[in-house]
């Protein structure tokens, strides 16, 4: 018994003479520290592992951190330049160099005994009413005045180049300068001298770099087709000049190859 307690009492004073030491408690507590801190980040890293994106209140992100607006912007279709689109029809096509001959004829403009080809398509509502006259698309407000022939005018400019113009508006809700968005009223649909016979109308033009496309084969497809329309429409434009020059060629081999020789 008393060898037991002289191993107890030994071990406790082993003990306590250890706790004693300076270095005792500093040393234990930076180890706690290391190990807490160990703990935090090892938690830290399990969290990341199940959402490596923290998503920014008001900011959508993509996996690479960055804004989703940025990396894919939302493409606008062409729609028509109507609020209400279900009502309205085309009362007048573009004039197109590759449909029929009647089909020309119809899509040409008469006014002050002259014919020129429309450079757009006219629209109206299917009553003969007036209607709202809507964007197309997103843009800048270029004009958006009177003009004595055509009506209340509207011109919209869009990226790329791109504009769209609104004629033979009753009255205007737009200013020069104005963001609208699209689909956004930008007038009252009317009448203008040009075309008296289309009643209450729209006349709506597409342009590419100032050339006049065809809006009806553009309408509910992307805005980035009318990049394509507008190549294609080049191509059929080339065409017809090419096989011209070769037909000149042609004709001046054959009247080169008709005048005899001085020397026959």
């Amino acid at each position: 018994m008393r060898e037991e307690e002289k191993n107890r009492t030994s071990q406790n004073s082993k003990i306590q003479q250890f706790f004693r030491k300076r270095w005792v408690f500093p040393a234990i507590y930076l180890v706690s520290a290391a190990l807490i801190l160990t703990s935090v980040l090892m938690y830290q890293a399990s969290r990341n592992d199940l959402n490596p994106i923290a998503e920014q209140p008001g900011k959508p992100q993509t996996e690479k951190g960055q804004d989703a607006e940025e990396v894919a912007k939302q493409v606008e279709t062409v729609t028509a330049p109507a609020l209400e689109k279900e009502n309205i029809q085309v009362i007048k096509n573009f004039y197109d160099a590759k449909a029929s001959k009647e089909e020309q004829e119809a899509a040409l403009v008469s006014y002050n005994n002259t014919y020129r080809p429309n450079q757009g398509i006219d629209l109206a509502q299917k009553d003969g009413k007036e209607f709202d006259v809507a964007a197309s698309l997103s843009g800048t407000v270029l004009r958006a005045e009177k003009d004595s022939i055509l009506g209340y005018v509207v011109e919209i400019q869009h990226e790329d180049n791109v504009t769209t113009i609104y004629q033979s508006l009753a009255s205007v809700a737009v200013e020069e300068g104005e963001t609208v968005a699209q689909n956004a009223v930008i007038g009252k649909a009317g009448k203008n001298l040009l075309n008296e016979k289309n009643g209450v109308h729209v006349h709506f033009e597409i342009r590419k770099d100032g050339k006049a496309l065809n809006p009806a084969s553009l309408l509910d497809k992307p805005a980035t087709a009318i990049e394509d329309e507008a190549a294609a429409s080049k191509e059929t434009e080339a065409k017809p000049q090419e096989e011209m020059k070769e037909e000149k060629q042609e004709d001046k081999k054959d009247s080169e190859a008709a005048v005899p020789s001085k020397n026959a």
